[in-house]
């Protein structure tokens, strides 16, 4: 699998990363198992997990994986802190939390160090200095090698990105936010921001919540995420007529290149400027391998054109200059 920088460091990742959100919830230990030796055996060598998924047990599992199955050598972890199951606080990015929440990430992945740690989300209760300044005394310390942010706005990621580019602080490699062709958010102050700073754009939901697969075009299966009691709400806002007519191009554009719409949407995002690698969250290995293959596939010019199109964001003022209105 071919391999990109993160941002303007010298971190080089796989241009797929694997997603552990569901593993020792929806995705069992067996599955979880099949998917990291398919991912590797694939070239692949980013892996995103968080302290909160599973309640802990995506870190526990990758860290029996990495004493067992694929050495730690092989893998560029990735995971985050700030996210907590409190009804009355969603984020807590004080230093001290930060800190404590790594000492125990570290400790389920059997590992001493991450490659890459992040904040999983701003925290508008703590001091944004006080929360970068846990990232600096991880790298530091030698338990990060690189850090970033998670589900950071367009200013929130721009003032970060700038504080830590002065003085003697560990510049952001990468930011982790929702991005695909169902969900364009981040490239009206976000990915410009990214690019300014040289911080690599991590997207998750690449395949905007399994709907660009084309699963849903004729009704809801019972064992997709939209089918799902749990998961459900977190399908539907893109279950609208706007979302479908994206979903039909998408299949018109794969049938016309003998490829799958999870491979045209997939390429799409993984080749969109300032991308360095998509974050595919998969059931199980069948669904990561149908991912990967990916790989072989770069989207001619004018179907990228096409779909960039049909799925353009609404973008004025003030993201344009006001002149051209």
């Amino acid at each position: 699998m071919e391999q990109r920088h993160l941002g303007r460091t010298g971190l080089r990742v796989s241009r797929l990363g694997l997603g552990t959100l569901t593993w020792g919830r929806d995705t069992d230990e067996h599955d979880a198992a099949e998917q990291l030796k398919a991912f590797w055996d694939a070239g692949g060598t980013l892996v995103d997990t968080a302290d909160v998924y599973g309640g802990g047990e995506a870190e526990y599992l990758l860290g029996q994986f990495m004493e067992s199955l694929v050495p730690r050598r092989d893998l560029i972890v990735s995971t985050k802190a700030g996210s907590v199951p409190d009804p009355d606080r969603r984020t807590d990015g004080s230093r001290g939390h930060l800190l404590a929440a790594l000492d125990a990430s570290l400790a389920r992945l059997g590992t001493d160090y991450v490659d890459l740690w992040q904040l999983h989300a701003f925290d508008p209760n703590t001091p944004l200095e006080e929360s970068l300044h846990a990232l600096d005394i991880a790298v530091r310390s030698g338990r990060a090698r690189y850090v970033g942010v998670s589900d950071f706005c367009g200013w929130q990621l721009a003032k970060a990105g700038t504080w830590q580019l002065s003085g003697d602080r560990t510049r952001l490699a990468g930011t982790q936010m929702e991005y695909s062709l169902l969900q364009r958010g981040v490239e009206r102050e976000v990915l410009p921001a990214a690019l300014d700073l040289g911080i690599g754009l991590l997207p998750s939901s690449p395949l905007g919540r399994g709907v660009l697969t084309g699963k849903y075009r004729h009704g809801t299966p019972a064992d997709s995420r939209g089918g799902s009691e749990a998961l459900a709400p977190f399908v539907e806002p893109y279950l609208d007529e706007p979302a479908s007519r994206i979903v039909d191009a998408v299949t018109t554009a794969a049938d016309g290149l003998a490829a799958t719409p999870l491979q045209v949407a997939l390429a799409w995002v993984r080749d969109r400027p300032g991308v360095t690698a998509p974050i595919i969250g998969a059931r199980n290995a069948q669904q990561l391998t149908a991912a990967l293959s990916v790989e072989s596939l770069s989207l001619p010019d004018e179907i990228f054109r096409a779909l960039d199109d049909v799925s353009a964001p609404v973008h004025h003022y003030p993201d344009h200059d006001w002149s051209t209105l």
